[in-house]
Order: structure tokens, then C-alpha cells, then sequence
């Protein structure tokens, strides 16, 4: 299958998810964002988990802290 066929397929999809301010490569992170989640359930620090989830993840701490705030922002915010 060639890319422009996969992005047919998926167009209505895609433009939602940019015109919502959904950024294609943070799909990579949701099992971060998910173990983010747990962790303050069971409630660790915000710091410990932000420094024990970028050591996992090979990211920097703010790189964390954004992809947290970003997660949680309401998608109409992220449009404007």
C-alpha cells in the first residue's frame, strides 16, 4: 500500500485530529501519558514521575512536563 493510499483512506481523520491540534508524532507517547496516570493514582510525586519517566522514555524532563500538559489541555484550546 502506498502512503498516499493510507492517507486517503484516513483523510477526514487527519484533518480532525489538525485542525484539533493533535500532533502526529505524540502518538508515541501515550503509554508515557498512561503510566503518568497510574503513577499519580498511587500517588508518587509529580517530580518522580516526571524524572522516572523521562529516564525511561530517553526524553528530557521538560519534554515530560510538556506531553502532560498537552495530554490533559482540552483539544479546542489547542485549535485557537
Amino acid at each position: 500500500m502506498k502512503v498516499i493510499e493510507i492517507l486517503n483512506l484516513n483523510k477526514e481523520l487527519l484533518k480532525n485530529f489538525q485542525k484539533a491540534g493533535i500532533r502526529m508524532d505524540d502518538v508515541q507517547y501515550i503509554d508515557l501519558f498512561n503510566e503518568y496516570l497510574a503513577l499519580v493514582t498511587r500517588g508518587e510525586k509529580v517530580s518522580y514521575i516526571v524524572a522516572t519517566l523521562a529516564d525511561k522514555y530517553s526524553v528530557s524532563e521538560r519534554k515530560v512536563y510538556d506531553l502532560i500538559k498537552r495530554f490533559k489541555s482540552d483539544c479546542n484550546l489547542l485549535a485557537v
